[in-house]
């Protein structure tokens, strides 16, 4: 898999006009594709979907995206192109963890983490899985579950909670780790929260084969819940889609497209011999 995970954000069909606003916040941004019905765009090494679902998802602060800045001229810069129209969750300010950073929520309500700090890979943008309420101890158990699942998979980075916060031994705050080259973060939280994950925020895995297709879809849904479409949510509540890698071509043809949506609409897991005969 070339581009094995890269994150999905579910809009009220205002898919462009968001993509049109982060393809001119990142510097780096690129629009990638554009129909009615997704815009994709790339930046700060990933590239993202965002999906015109209609009302029935919105994003949820269970899953943000953590910027590493490296300069504060460049979180100055975010900070305020952010914050307007949006919500200030943690405002930008010094921290235990950070000499600047800050939480905000677009006015699109998808949830971005600034840090002034670096990051040693070209991958500068990095989603974050947010472990809330009855969840909050299961950080360790993710980690361990996606790390066997997506390989090659590498450890990043471990902090686990001090005896004094309470949690069962083992716990943990934060980790950072990387599945087949892509990174990203988990973290819990001690206080109550009103969110949780849901497909409002959710990753494409993109697979070549009816192998790799039935082999992650198998594996990540495992004591999860299997929908339609290719989506699925795993044991802790996270959304993922697993989709063949020729989809958006064969959705592309003028003639064929109509028919392979039709196939794929009647599926929950994909079927890549289906679409191809469509």
């Amino acid at each position: 898999m070339s581009m094995p995970i890269y994150p999905c954000i579910w809009f009220n069909n205002n898919a462009q006009e968001a993509a049109d606003f982060y393809c001119t916040l990142f510097n780096d941004a690129r629009l990638l594709e554009s129909n009615p019905m997704v815009a994709r765009f790339s930046a700060g090494g990933i590239s993202f979907m965002l999906l015109n679902g209609g009302p029935k998802y919105a994003p949820t602060s269970a899953v943000s995206y953590f910027v590493y800045c490296e300069a504060e001229t460049e979180i100055n810069r975010l900070y305020d192109a952010l914050k307007e129209g949006g919500k200030i969750l943690m405002p930008l300010d010094k921290y235990d963890w950070s000499p600047r950073y800050a939480w905000i929520e677009d006015r699109f309500g998808v949830n971005w983490q600034l840090d002034v700090e670096a990051i040693n890979s070209p991958q500068k943008i990095v989603p974050n899985l947010l472990f809330v309420n009855q969840k909050n101890s299961k950080v360790h158990e993710a980690r361990e579950k996606y790390t066997a699942i997506f390989k090659p998979s590498m450890l990043l980075m471990n902090m686990a909670y001090p005896p004094e916060a309470g949690m069962p031994n083992g716990s943990l705050l934060f980790a950072q780790f990387k599945l087949n080259g892509f990174i990203m973060n988990a973290m819990s939280s001690t206080l109550q929260h009103d969110y949780d994950f849901s497909p409002g925020n959710s990753f494409v895995v993109e697979c070549d084969t009816q192998e790799e297709i039935d082999a992650f879809w198998e594996a990540l849904g495992k004591n999860g819940r299997y929908d339609m479409c290719g989506w699925l949510a795993d044991e802790f509540g996270v959304s993922w889609q697993i989709v063949p890698s020729i989809l958006s071509q064969l959705m592309s043809d003028p003639e064929k497209g109509p028919r392979v949506v039709q196939a794929f609409l009647k599926m929950q897991k994909f079927d890549i011999q289906t679409l191809l005969d469509a």
